[in-house]
């Protein structure tokens, strides 16, 4: 299948990670990831070129374009990235989209999600609303209460500080969520405050309170999110699976399509959301199960089957023998080649959204703001 040199693992970190997972197979891949070939490497652009051509490519009406593009160039030379057209565009439309270039973007009806996440837990673990109003009518560390400070409240920001006092300060915060604060998700890139802190390590920055805090700042927020969006190996055709990815887990385009093909081979529906196991349980999920059925076809018993789906959140997973042999099964079935990327099939649920949207929508709307990008790209 065509391969774009973009979206290859084309930071070296990803590389060395190939390389030492995936051996001599991997090698004999690399040769498509490299910008240019080995024997006409170009000099890598000076950071001040960098950040001019990202404040160039930024929207006009963006305020401050100097600092994103500072905060965007540091994030792609500490996760060795390299700055290319590609990569500029991929990281300048998924931010866009998900923030319109602010760093802590403001969310309507937040007073009133925060309450009902509140009400909800609580009725959950059984709960008297009487008591979880007297406890938001203490004050909280600030001087107001915290039902004043949640009826104020405007950004994921400031409702994630609120959580976090909460919890730390009143007995009922910890009863109601423990020591995990329900916001999810911020900063500019509406990136994963969990992928955040699983990949907190290589944070360039000093840490100021946390990792939960750093992902809400402009520096942290992007950093993040590009290691997210960029910092893996992925054979995607074109950029438009990895923005699927971004928003709904590294790898789910590959596996969607893994999935379209079991049930290509299998004659079974399944749904194409790119979740292959049931992580956490021992429990068979529906595509496990419909593998389970080609097993004599596939010539692997039900161990061998898991332990290669195992392998979906990871890059290797292609190179499994499960991979191979249900693709080669369904395309015998099917006569034809098929996809080894589709955009995965989910409806996005979230507090904040207010309408039907999807994966697909969202991969396809940051894909329009990437090719206008790619456009000012190569006329400039």
């Amino acid at each position: 299948m065509p391969r774009s040199d973009a979206l290859l693992p084309c930071s070296r970190k990803a590389l060395r990670h190939l390389l030492g997972t995936a051996g001599i197979a991997a090698l004999l891949g690399l040769a498509g990831c490299a910008t240019q070939p080995a024997h006409e490497e170009a000099p890598a652009p000076r950071p001040e070129d960098v950040r001019a051509k990202i404040a160039r490519l930024i929207p006009a009406k963006v305020p401050n374009r100097q600092g994103w593009a500072t905060d965007i160039q540091a994030a792609l030379a500490a996760l060795e990235i390299p700055p290319s057209d590609e990569h500029l565009c991929s990281v300048l439309a998924v931010t866009e989209q998900e923030s319109t270039f602010q760093v802590d973007p403001p969310v309507q009806g937040l007073p009133g999600i925060a309450r009902k996440e509140i009400d909800s837990r609580a009725a959950r673990l059984h709960v008297p609303g009487f008591l979880v109003s007297a406890a938001l009518s203490l004050d909280s560390p600030n001087g107001k209460t915290y039902s004043q400070r949640l009826s104020g409240v405007r950004t994921e920001k400031e409702l994630s500080a609120i959580f976090d006092d909460f919890i730390g300060m009143v007995p009922m915060g910890q009863s109601l969520f423990g020591r995990l604060n329900p916001v999810h998700t911020g900063g500019p890139m509406q990136v994963s405050i969990a992928f955040a802190e699983e990949h907190a390590q290589d944070y360039p920055y000093p840490v100021e309170g946390s990792i939960r805090r750093e992902v809400f700042s402009r520096r942290g927020g992007l950093y993040f999110g590009i290691a997210h969006l960029l910092d893996y190996p992925a054979r995607y055709p074109e950029p438009l699976y990895r923005f699927a990815d971004f928003n709904a887990g590294r790898y789910a385009s590959r596996n969607a399509a893994f999935q379209h093909a079991v049930s290509r081979a299998s004659g079974i529906p399944l749904a194409l959301d790119g979740d292959l196991i049931r992580y956490g349980s021992s429990t068979p999920g529906s595509t496990e199960l419909a593998v389970r059925s080609l097993g004599k076809r596939l010539e692997m018993d039900n161990a061998q089957i898991r332990r290669d789906l195992e392998q979906g959140k990871a890059p290797d997973f292609e190179d499994s023998r499960l991979y191979r042999r249900v693709f080669a099964l369904a395309e015998k079935t099917a006569r034809k080649p098929l996809p080894r990327a589709l955009l995965p099939g989910i409806d996005l649920k979230s507090p904040k959204i207010t309408r039907k949207l999807t994966t697909a929508w969202f991969a396809r709307r940051v894909d329009e703001r990437y090719r206008g990008c790619m456009g000012r790209a190569s006329s400039g």
